[in-house]
């Protein structure tokens, strides 16, 4: 295992899913960007700095010994993406999204503080579909968004322990909107069209005298890690620094005390490329769950309405396939679980992905990671 942290030398370009182009148009930046784009990022810097032909790598005539081919990878892989800041003596600090099933509320006087939902058992009949009904038991107080865990509190979220505002972060603090606007051409005569005025939302990291914002990328199938360099990130190619970095270690949940206890949640920290958008894969009609040599059953979960994933392919020169992806912080609460550690930690290296019907190109991406985290 290794890692890197992209620092953005210019404004980047980070689109979703959203077209955008029409006269009037918004295209919004998608903060986080999908671990995708920074797999297609990275591979390419392997693919240059080791002299590989391009145009017979995109053909599928050579085979890099760590990279594969565009339709079938081979040892390379990202395994997470975060923002993170850059200290002026060299230290890298991580942030994490804020789970489904945690609310940041905001009670004035206090400042911010993080509640967890609990599920229950819902006295009265309704439409939910799962056993327990997630239920947030807090103080009054006004939903405060746009925050993010640190390492500290990330640690805290996994041992279900309390998360005051000193572990939390605002992303205004991270990086800013920077609108460009731009004008539309004609797709023959490549001349501009008139009237065609859009808006495309950049987005540009903190810099200052204490650390510069980017991203702490992980990665697998390196055995002799990354090289340092400039490297092509996001839309328009604009430029980030690569650097190798250490990778953290520290940043684990208890699994002997899941074991014991036969239940858990699951927290996605990638978009999850599942059935119907949103079902874990290894889900059964009844509920019951099972993948590699962990089993148990799904009784809750908090799951925003399912993203759309896609891209684009420089090698095949077109769009990606359209996915339905449950978001990046989705909550599933497991009880009845039987596994061990080891079945624990081999999944979570693997990512949450069936034995079948696996698509390695996604997995090489990024998608489908997640932690384990406590259910007390």
């Amino acid at each position: 295992m290794t890692a890197c942290f992209l620092q953005p030398l210019d404004i980047l370009y980070l689109r979703g899913n959203h077209l955008f182009g029409d006269a009037g148009s918004f295209g919004a930046a998608l903060m986080p960007p999908w671990p995708s784009v920074f797999a297609g990022a990275l591979r390419s810097h392997l693919l240059s700095t080791t002299g590989t032909d391009l145009a017979a790598f995109a053909r599928g005539d050579v085979h890099h010994p760590l990279v594969g081919t565009p339709s079938r990878p081979a040892s390379f892989a990202v395994t997470a993406v975060h923002l993170a800041r850059r200290h002026r003596d060299g230290a890298v600090e991580r942030f994490y999204q804020i789970p489904a099933d945690a609310v940041v509320l905001d009670d004035g006087a206090k400042g911010v503080a993080l509640y967890l939902l609990k599920p229950i058992e819902w006295p009265l009949p309704g439409s939910y579909p799962l056993a327990l009904t997630p239920l947030l038991q807090a103080p009054q107080g006004k939903p405060a968004i746009g925050y993010f865990l640190g390492e500290a509190a990330w640690q805290d979220y996994l041992h279900q322990r309390p998360i005051t505002s000193a572990g939390l972060i605002h992303g205004s603090k991270l990086w800013a909107s920077d609108s460009r606007v731009g004008i539309g051409l004609d797709p023959v005569s490549r001349a501009a069209t008139d009237g065609a005025l859009y808006t495309a939302q950049a987005v540009a990291m903190t810099t200052n005298g204490e650390f510069s914002s980017g991203f702490a990328v992980d990665l697998a199938g390196l055995p002799d890690g990354i090289a340092a360099g400039v490297i092509r990130l996001g839309g328009d190619g604009r430029g980030a620094a690569l650097q190798p970095i250490d990778v953290v270690n520290s940043v684990a949940p208890d699994y002997a005390a899941m074991v014991k206890a036969r239940r858990c949640r699951v927290v996605l920290t990638s978009p999850g490329i599942f059935p119907g958008g949103w079902k874990l894969p290894g889900l059964r009609h009844d509920h019951a769950w099972s993948l590699g040599a962990a089993s148990g059953r799904m009784a809750s979960a908090r799951v925003a309405r399912a993203e759309t994933v896609s891209g684009w392919d420089l090698a095949k020169r077109g769009p990606k396939a359209a996915e339905r992806a449950a978001p990046a912080g989705s909550v599933y609460w497991l009880d009845q679980l039987d596994a061990d550690e080891t079945a624990m930690r081999s999944l979570v290296e693997r990512g949450m992905w069936p034995d079948s019907e696996d698509d390695p190109v996604r997995r090489a991406e990024g998608f489908n990671r997640f932690s384990f985290a406590l259910w007390t």
